[in-house]
C-alpha cells in the first residue's frame, strides 16, 4: 500500500460507521500520535495517550501545540465521517485553534460536535481536555469541504 500524504486525504474512503478505528488506518500522523477512537452510541471520544516524543517544551513539560491541534483536527474529521455518508473524507478548509492552557504530560481526550452540514461546507467544533472535561486545554472550530 502506498503512503498517503496530506495532499491526497480526500481520496480516502470513509469506513462503515460501526468501526471507528478504521477511520484512522489511512492517516499516518494519527498512527504516529497513537490516536484511539471510542464510540459509545453516537458519541465519539478521541484519546491521545501521552508519549515523551509529543512534548514541545521540555522545561514545563508541555505537549507541543501542533500535536494538540492535529489531534483535534483528526477528531473533527472522524466525527464528521461518522456523521455523514460522504464519498470521500472531507478536506479541512479553515481551522481555528484556541489554546487555553498548557497540555500537561498526561493523556488527552477530545470530543467533536458537528454544528452544521451543508451542500458544500460542514462546520465542526472540538474541545480537548486532560483531567476534567469542564476545563479544556484547547478548542477548535473548523470548516470542511464536503462537496
Amino acid at each position: 500500500m502506498e503512503k498517503l500524504s496530506t495532499d491526497n486525504l480526500s481520496a480516502l474512503q470513509p469506513p462503515a460507521k460501526c468501526d471507528p478505528d478504521a477511520l484512522l488506518k489511512d492517516i499516518p500522523f494519527a498512527a504516529f500520535l497513537s490516536v484511539r477512537l471510542n464510540l459509545a452510541g453516537d458519541k465519539l471520544t478521541a484519546h491521545l495517550p501521552f508519549a515523551p516524543h509529543l512534548i514541545g517544551n521540555p522545561m514545563i513539560p508541555a505537549l507541543h501545540g501542533g500535536v494538540i491541534g492535529a489531534f483535534m483536527e483528526i477528531t473533527a474529521m472522524a466525527q464528521l465521517a461518522l456523521h455523514g455518508n460522504f464519498d470521500h473524507i472531507p478536506k479541512p478548509i479553515d481551522v481555528n485553534v484556541q489554546y487555553l492552557r498548557s497540555g500537561k504530560s498526561l493523556d488527552t481526550y477530545a470530543r467533536a460536535v458537528v454544528k452544521r452540514v451543508g451542500r458544500t461546507i460542514a462546520s465542526v467544533e472540538v474541545s480537548a481536555w486532560q483531567e476534567n472535561r469542564q476545563s479544556p486545554i484547547a478548542t477548535l472550530q473548523a470548516h470542511f469541504l464536503t462537496g
